[in-house]
């Protein structure tokens, strides 16, 4: 028998099973509107959804699509498709209407969500979309669309639905990717990736039912659900929602709500330890926190330590996890450079560019596998076939799939594992490979230096070589964004070649030196390497 292809009563119906369990624990609090719902609320709001979502045709497989920041009614939302079958799919606010139209198009919705503030942004993406969903509106504002309102349709009868089995190889989410460039394609997250990726959370970090979380990701993206809500929803605790991460906001309600894990971008968490109120707030209830997204500075997680909080870094991605990895107890504090060892249900494997497993210490491309990976690319076969493997697009979940992560890895002596950058950053000086995130975690710990990104532009004598583009520490102005008078008495080339020197090999130091005002961000609060490499990558260096 194909267990994950076998419907059980149990798949999806979530809500319905933790109320019978702790109907009076606190599930999601709202910091933005400070209302707090218990997890028997919890399940009397999915049955009201899921009327909602019958009331437009939503049953098994049909896609609901939302358009809207942290809200109660996005959680609505996952426990009722939970119930229909039905699957959803948040879209990203940020994304233009030519790229919301499109992947509308793609995910073809029987219903589309959208809150007040972006009724504007979706009637130009549907006035180009081909797709034909019914459009309700979360009327945070005045209503604008002209179309039906949410709270108006929604059903007051919150008896138990009528539950549709679903197997563990069925969507419930589709999630997009957070690429730089080009129309995201959606990854389908099914019932068994949920469940998998929960328990390897669970059981390696440790989440324990009186957990209560800040949840700084956006739903449109894999953290706002998978690294650590469901997980948390999984052992009945608590997530404090909020319409804007703001640093002085999560840190009030780190002490507020006594908050006992974080999860966040180097980007939050550098702009929470830099906040005024810094040192004065209360973090002695964080039993840890995890940085994740990219690269975390060693400033940062000094930052943190000094405070007293465990920071580690994370690693995943929305195609499988996005929880791999896990600090093992009392590892060596030097280990924090690592993203640490695989959790308990997930392959791990380091190869070279033909696919043959490398040794230890060895530089190749970061491959994963396990039950908790996502079954395709939505609609996308030739996509899938690249990242899942060539027998991705099977849809077999049985098949024993590596993920081609994209990323440059290496495993040191102890079975730590180091991520070295994205395979497509690196690039070759000289003949010497040099890996970015190495270079610049040492700028990094330069007094001038907020934050660097380290690209390779052409050169003459050694075909490439890196060009450090540097946004300066507050209080020293960056000038012109092109390395103008006042960015250059913060710091000049000569300087940073100085302060690299004995640090790095010559061949990695930067041979030119640019600055921005601040740092291009892609998704939520992630640098985009790519507007910087448009930007500064060309040979006029």
């Amino acid at each position: 028998m194909n267990w994950s292809s076998t419907p059980y009563d149990w798949v999806g119906d979530w809500a319905a099973r933790r109320a019978s369990l702790s109907p009076d624990r606190t599930a999601i609090v709202d910091a933005t509107t400070e209302t707090s719902v218990t997890y028997g609320d919890v399940e009397r709001r999915a049955n009201r959804t899921a009327r909602l979502l019958e009331s437009y045709g939503v049953t098994e497989g049909e896609r609901v699509a939302i358009v809207s920041r942290n809200r109660l009614e996005a959680f609505d939302l996952f426990f009722a498709t939970g119930k229909t079958g039905g699957v959803l799919a948040p879209l990203s606010y940020r994304l233009a209407p030519p790229e919301l139209a499109a992947l509308l198009d793609l995910v073809e919705p029987k219903l589309l969500v959208i809150e007040s503030p972006y009724v504007e942004l979706l009637e130009h993406a549907v006035a180009r979309s081909e797709a034909d969903p019914a459009i309700v509106e979360i009327e945070t504002d005045d209503p604008a669309g002209g179309w039906d309102t949410y709270h108006d349709r929604l059903p007051a009868d919150e008896t138990p639905v009528e539950k549709r089995e679903r197997s563990l190889s069925d969507p419930h989410l589709l999630l997009h990717t957070g690429g730089s460039t080009g129309t995201p394609k959606e990854t389908t997250i099914t019932h068994g990736s949920i469940a998998w990726n929960s328990l390897n959370t669970i059981t390696a970090w440790g989440l324990r039912p009186d957990d209560v979380t800040p949840m700084v990701f956006p739903i449109f993206h894999t953290g706002g659900w998978n690294v650590l809500t469901l997980p948390l929803f999984h052992m009945g605790a608590t997530i404090v929602i909020d319409r804007e991460v703001e640093p002085g906001r999560v840190l009030e309600q780190v002490s507020r709500y006594e908050a006992t894990i974080l999860v966040a971008v180097p980007a939050v968490l550098r702009s929470m330890a830099t906040h005024v109120n810094w040192e004065q707030a209360d973090l002695s209830s964080l039993r840890f926190v995890k940085s994740g997204g990219g690269p975390c500075r060693e400033s940062i997680v000094r930052a943190w330590r000094d405070r007293g909080v465990d920071l580690s870094q994370g690693y995943g991605l929305t195609e499988i996890g996005p929880n791999n990895f896990a600090m093992p107890d009392e590892y060596d504090s030097e280990k924090v450079a690592s993203v640490g060892k695989p959790v308990l249900h997930a392959d791990v494997r380091i190869v070279d560019e033909d696919g043959t497993k490398l040794e230890e210490g060895e530089i190749g491309e970061l491959e994963l596998r396990g039950p908790h990976g996502a079954r395709e690319y939505w609609r996308n076969p030739d996509a899938t076939a690249e990242t899942f493997g060539a027998d991705g697009a099977s849809g077999d979940e049985d098949a024993r799939r590596w993920v081609s992560t994209g990323d440059l890895a290496r495993v040191d002596g102890d079975g730590f594992y180091h991520i070295e950058g994205r395979k497509k950053n690196m690039f070759i000086s000289g003949g010497e490979n040099v890996y970015p995130p190495e270079v610049e975690d040492v700028i990094a710990d330069h007094d001038a230096v907020a934050e660097v990104i380290v690209i390779g532009v052409p050169d003459e004598q050694w075909g490439t070589v890196g060009k450090a583009v540097v946004e300066v520490a507050d209080g020293l102005d960056s000038g012109d964004g092109e390395g103008g008078s006042t960015a250059e008495n913060a710091l000049t080339l000569e300087q940073l070649a100085v302060f690299l020197d004995g640090k790095l090999a010559r061949f990695k130091i930067p041979k030119h030196l640019a600055f921005v005002e601040e740092m291009p961000m892609s998704g939520p609060s992630k640098i985009d390497r790519a507007a910087i490499k448009d930007r500064f990558g060309g040979d006029d260096s």
